[in-house]
């Protein structure tokens, strides 16, 4: 098996199977009634339903078949987000309605890549590349002029919203390795919140707003790779109290984007296998 798409439960500390397959499958998001995952795979996304029959569905996307894995769900449950390269030949983010249909352009700068929705529903917040810079960037969720949060210290990505709305989680290399910081939605109150020896990525901060899921790779691995020996850890917001949940073959796929459950006691994520030649 390639993929493996499994649930752990923070409570009782166990994980769970969902679906095996020889695709490779990414980037797991909780529908927000907590009833399928939305996945992508080979450019398009999919359902997988999570009522036992572990359905797979495929969600229409219109002229957008190169979608990567930085896609969302609205808070609402009314919308997709996407980062999709087909209209450009590079990453541009559009919504469409969360049963498919055809995907309008909210960002006009290119690549741009989705990481976060604000609480409200209100904002995106997303990687862009300009020059040789990666920022991070919120706009309007109907489009319009981004608004630029960092500014060439170092690669700046992943960035994902806490529930109350006000902090930013993302990964920065500004001080050498990769380490979480968050920043506040206008751009004020840069704090660093992780300063160990691990390259850490995509922070994703749970619903109860009291914890952090990230990823952690060995010091010695550059950027985000798949088919690594990874850590799935977990801290307080402050970055106070982080502990190893478990280790895993994955890295890049795994947990890319915001992955929690509604009630906040368990998140996806997808395993991988190496293949046998």
């Amino acid at each position: 098996m390639r993929s493996s798409v499994e649930i752990y439960n923070i409570r009782t500390g166990e994980a769970r199977i969902i679906w095996q397959t020889e695709r490779l499958v990414e980037a797991p998001n909780f529908a927000p009634d907590g009833s399928y995952l939305l996945l992508n795979d080979e450019g398009l996304l999919y359902r997988l339903a999570l009522d036992g029959s572990t359905a797979v569905e495929k969600v229409e996307t219109g002229f957008a078949t190169a979608c990567n894995n930085d896609h969302g769900i609205s808070p609402d449950g009314t919308q997709i987000v996407i980062s999709d390269k087909v209209e450009f030949g590079k990453s541009a983010i559009y919504t469409l309605p969360i049963d498919g249909g055809t995907p309008k352009l909210v960002t006009t700068n290119h690549p741009s890549y989705w990481h976060g929705w604000s609480p409200d529903g209100q904002e995106l917040a997303y990687c862009g590349i300009r020059g040789d810079l990666f920022d991070l960037y919120t706009i309007d969720v109907t489009g319009g002029e981004e608004r630029r949060l960092t500014h060439g210290e170092g690669r700046n990505d992943g960035p994902d919203y806490s529930f109350d709305g006000q902090w930013i989680y993302f990964n920065s290399s500004r001080t050498g390795l990769m380490q979480i910081w968050r920043i506040h939605p206008d751009g004020t109150g840069l704090e660093q919140v992780t300063h160990d020896n691990h390259g850490n990525w995509f922070a994703h901060p749970s619903p109860d707003n009291d914890k952090v899921l990230l990823i952690s790779y060995d010091p010695d691995v550059f950027d985000h790779p798949r088919d690594k020996h990874v850590l799935m850890r977990m801290m307080d917001m402050d970055g106070g109290n982080i502990r190893t949940l478990f280790e895993l073959f994955g890295g890049q796929g795994s947990i890319n984007v915001p992955n929690w459950s509604p009630d906040g006691d368990e998140f996806a994520y997808v395993r991988y296998f190496p293949v046998e030649t």
